[in-house]
């Protein structure tokens, strides 16, 4: 395949020359970051996969669709994104709610697995610039992170899209619209549904379709060619794939040439870094593959789940406070959840990447907006455990524990026994998960070489502490500093 002029520099297009990867240092210290999960598929408000779910029979998306636009043989997908316009998106206004948070990076999605593009792409017409919001929103958001130091990052979610999007070539089996082909099936709109008559089978669940092992060679070119477009045009500090490493089998890693469009898209992005600082390389890959010889190419991700312990690797959990797309009937996570999941992950060497869905005209409603207000008034109080932090030799002390189960984030019953870690120096940041009602924080994971020699509590001052046979006990004032997670530094 013509996978040719990435940029020259330090990195070849192979697992043995990308396993040289360090994780940049601005990376490390940005504990967190926002994702403008956003896109056409939020028009309907009714959630994620909506491109998907419409043509799928029977299915609550299906009814919804048909009941209020109309049968997918005449309104389709194609239609749902002239409806898109973005009217009140002001990504300035809101990139002062994400650094107010406590947000050190910002990552905006290029395209999701329905193949419309975010961007002024040269490769794609169907395009948040050519058509609906008629704006390059990649291009937008990263003026406002970038004005703001911030870090810009990239989703791509295109790997999915040559299987995923195949339904649109279905037909209904019953009912009164029985044997209509859907708009998918018009060769009009071949180059938005795509050709791809061979992956529809309407029996299959969504995730049973293994769409980022295609075996399509012109679909890999394609996705090399449209992820090369952004890196070029953008040139992210960050590059993410919704799912693993492009285009892998369950053979070896090595030597069958079967992710030879994403070796030379990782490639091409850690050497275009390169050029722009200095000849070091200041990017992150993110994937989803857990092999080792895989995610070491970069830094892992792990949707809406994490780690259990401390990983020598920097990792990172993206998730959202409620569904990916803009959903009416979705319940959001509350602030303090938020809060404890950061903290959590940043104790195990994690980063937490966080969506706040928006609405198809850009903006947040008011339970994300207190979401973010909340995050930023403990963040001034606790922030300074978080950012720029290291882990500690153990990262838990205390009974209760989040939950490792795929997409499981159910809020957990912590106890005031309950810590979780970080280090900066030779301060070690304890955060008490629960405020303790006898006002008493008892800390038993230090030993006895361990000699504090005194105790913030972060938002208060200094309180006092006594530490007989290593145990640390330390005297906590009446009232709390913040009503969510408290966290003490404690000078060794």
């Amino acid at each position: 395949m013509a996978y040719t002029h990435i940029t020259k520099g330090p990195f070849k297009p192979s697992f043995e020359s990308l396993n040289q990867f360090e994780c940049p240092e601005w990376f490390r210290n940005a504990k967190l970051g926002i994702w403008s999960h956003w896109g056409p598929q939020s028009v309907p408000m009714y959630g994620d996969w909506y491109a998907r779910g419409m043509y799928l029979e029977g299915t609550e998306f299906y009814r919804y669709h048909t009941r209020y636009y109309g049968h997918p043989s005449h309104f389709g997908f194609k239609d749902i994104v002239q409806l898109w316009k973005a009217e009140h998106f002001d990504p300035e206004s809101l990139m002062d709610l994400y650094v107010k948070a406590g947000a050190k990076y910002f990552v905006a999605q290029a395209m999701h697995h329905d193949n419309f593009f975010n961007y002024d792409s040269k490769i794609h017409k169907w395009n948040s610039v050519n058509i609906g919001p008629q704006k390059d929103i990649v291009g937008l958001w990263k003026a406002a992170a970038v004005k703001r130091g911030l870090p810009f990052g990239i989703t791509e979610h295109l790997g999915a899209t040559f299987s995923w999007l195949s339904v649109a070539k279905g037909k209904d089996k019953a009912g009164p619209f029985a044997g209509l082909p859907y708009d998918g099936n018009d060769p009009t709109f071949e180059d938005f549904y795509l050709p791809n008559h061979e992956h529809y089978d309407s029996t299959r669940r969504m995730y049973d379709l293994e769409p980022w092992y295609s075996t399509n060679p012109l679909w890999h070119q394609k996705w090399f060619d449209v992820v090369k477009e952004i890196i070029d045009l953008y040139q992210p500090d960050l590059l993410y794939s919704d799912g693993p490493l492009p285009f892998g089998t369950d053979k070896s890693v090595h030597g069958d040439g079967s992710y030879e469009a994403g070796l030379n898209a990782v490639a091409h992005l850690y050497n275009t870094s390169a050029v722009n600082h200095g000849g070091v390389n200041q990017a992150v890959y993110n994937q989803k593959d857990r092999r080792q010889e895989i995610f070491s190419i970069g830094v892992l991700d792990i949707e809406r789940s994490q780690e259990a312990s401390i990983k020598p690797q920097v990792w990172q959990t993206d998730t959202c406070v409620g569904h990916w797309f803009y959903d009416v009937r979705s319940e959001y996570k509350k602030p303090g959840h938020v809060i404890e999941i950061l903290v959590d992950i940043i104790s195990k060497n994690g980063n937490l990447l966080l969506n706040l869905p928006q609405k198809p005209d850009g903006t947040l409603d008011d339970e994300c907006t207190f979401i973010l207000t909340e995050m930023a008034k403990w963040n001034k109080v606790c922030g300074e455990g978080v950012y720029g932090t290291r882990p500690f030799r153990i990262a838990v002390e205390g009974p209760a524990s989040v939950v490792i189960d795929g997409f499981k984030e159910e809020a957990v019953y912590w106890t005031y026994a309950d810590f979780r870690f970080t280090q900066k120096g030779n301060i070690l940041y304890a955060f008490q998960m629960r405020w303790p009602d006898n006002n008493r924080a008892v800390i038993h994971s230090l030993t006895t070489a361990e000699k504090v020699k005194s105790v913030r509590l972060l938002g208060f001052g200094e309180v006092q502490f006594e530490q007989p046979y290593g145990t640390l006990v330390v005297s906590l004032p009446d009232h709390q500093p913040t009503k969510y997670v408290n966290c003490l530094a404690i000078e060794l």
